[in-house]
């Protein structure tokens, strides 16, 4: 399977997708909001409808006639802007509530064999949420239950949304996806690929091209991973940051550290997972004018409503920040260390979301988000670009994200502009859809987006290294096989 390849090609991040949770469970914390704002309007209009007679009274009601219609107003234009996912009985949207089950049932399996602490799935179907559970602990030393708002590192599930914001400036006018990144950044002018012979010292030579805003997104820049042996250690010399550490330095800091270390290869020749879409962050600050963080948050949180979406979660709600662990084979599941993990000249800890200077917006691994927040996210591209009155892309610019941008690059492998295609190389391998597309994240974490079958899952733990763990894929497989229309 192709999704297969991309993560043990990374050697770090799984992929696959989730969902879960009981609509009655989603009903009592998700729909609760909405009711609100319905209980609010009535109340208002039954202020309305009894003005006082008297003349002092009449004006008091006049004025709160009019501050009542600017509240709706406000209340309406927010709820067309950002609605709430809404839950409904799996059998109206072609879906077995019994077969569901099996989802929840697969990853209590994997808590009660200590495989992870606990997990968040969500399914929806034709904009309807499913299934939606939380599982087990997000601590389990302090016997603390996985919430449905718990916060994950979602790592490597912030490249589609940096990737959004990119074509969102895109479609602005700013730039072709074909110009060299050089044009908005200098700094990576006249780029040189890296040569290591069998024997004898590296040396540079000038690439073939320069690297274009569309290498950037499909992952075909000559960029790599801190993993990689041949720069890896160049990586390291250079301070340049993957976002899985604390770093004191902004994103403009580290990328032109980056930019001052050679390629692995000439830009477009393969695919090769790599820091590219951290580039295509300062892109966004450079040619918006804007802050990365303040780029993702008014023109992709607030329309969307992922209200608990951040670089840095504030202190009021690292309480809900899911702890993460490792397996090892030997020693079974554990907190994640105080101290970084170390594999070659890859180092990474799990307190960056709260600890150093929190400058860094990474846009290639440094989010944390909710199982919710990141539907929304998914519900956006299913509905090509639109949430509610708010539209963040044409369906035109979804069609072009979610299509194979490799081609003979990569005769097995499909990748869009930001995401993993499924089926367009091959045969499916596991139930799906030909043209699903998805992603995941370092800490376990993963999404996919079936246009055919209109459906998103979601599935949110935290763990690293997973010890070859594939519940992600079996909750993938449990979701499609619930759908019975």
């Amino acid at each position: 399977m192709q999704r297969e390849k991309y993560f043990s090609a990374l050697g770090r991040a799984q992929t696959s997708l989730p969902g879960k949770a009981s609509s009655s469970l989603f009903a009592e914390t998700h729909l609760s909001s909405p009711c609100r704002t319905f209980s609010v309007l009535s109340k208002t209009h039954g202020l309305v409808a009894n003005k006082s007679r008297s003349s002092v009274r009449n004006k008091i009601g006049a004025w709160a006639l009019l501050c009542t219609f600017s509240a709706m107003f406000a209340l309406v234009a927010a709820a067309a802007v950002a609605q709430e996912l809404p839950a409904a009985k799996p059998e109206t949207v072609g879906m077995s509530a019994e077969r569901l089950e099996r989802i929840g049932a697969a990853v209590q399996k994997s808590i009660d064999d200590k495989r992870i602490a606990g997990a968040v799935t969500l399914v929806a179907r034709r904009g309807r949420v499913v299934w939606f559970k939380p599982q087990g602990m997000m601590d389990r030393e302090a016997n603390k239950g996985m919430r449905p708002d718990t916060i994950f590192r979602i790592c490597s599930m912030t490249k589609p949304i940096t990737s959004v914001a990119v074509m969102t400036l895109y479609e602005e006018g700013h730039f072709l996806l074909d110009d060299n990144i050089s044009k908005y950044l200098p700094e990576f002018k006249n780029p040189k690929v890296l040569v290591k012979p069998e024997s004898g010292a590296t040396y540079t030579i000038p690439a073939t091209r320069e690297i274009t805003i569309r290498d950037l997104l499909r992952h075909t820049s000559g960029l790599t991973y801190h993993w990689n042996d041949k720069l890896g250690p160049l990586y390291v010399a250079a301070n340049v940051s993957h976002g899985l550490l604390p770093y004191d330095g902004t994103i403009a800091d580290n990328v032109k550290r980056l930019a001052g270390a050679p390629l692995l290869f000439n830009p477009g020749e393969r695919w090769e997972y790599s820091l590219g879409v951290d580039v295509l962050g300062r892109l966004v600050e450079v040619v918006s004018g804007k802050p990365l963080d303040e780029f993702f948050r008014t023109r992709i949180f607030e329309p969307l409503g992922m209200k608990d979406t951040y670089f840095y979660p504030p202190e009021n709600k690292l309480e809900r920040l899911a702890v993460a662990y490792t397996y090892y084979d030997d020693k079974g599941l554990n907190r994640f260390p105080d101290t970084p993990i170390t594999e070659g000249s890859f180092v990474y800890s799990a307190d960056y979301p709260y600890k150093g200077p929190k400058k860094l917006f990474a846009g290639g691994a440094g989010l944390n988000s909710t199982a919710m927040d990141y539907a929304r996210f998914c519900q956006m591209m299913l509905d090509g670009g639109k949430a509610g009155s708010a539209r963040l892309l044409s369906r035109k610019s979804v069609e072009l994200m979610s299509q194979d941008q490799l081609g003979k690059v990569s005769p097995e492998q499909g990748f869009g502009l930001g995401f993993g295609v499924e089926g367009v190389k091959a045969p499916l391998s596991e139930l799906g859809s030909p043209g699903e597309f998805y992603w995941g994240g370092f800490f376990y974490t993963a999404f996919l987006i079936d246009p055919k079958e209109q459906m998103v899952v979601i599935f949110m733990a935290q763990l690293h290294p997973t010890g070859g763990l594939t519940l992600d894929r079996q909750v993938n497989a449990l979701a499609y096989q619930a759908i019975a229309d």
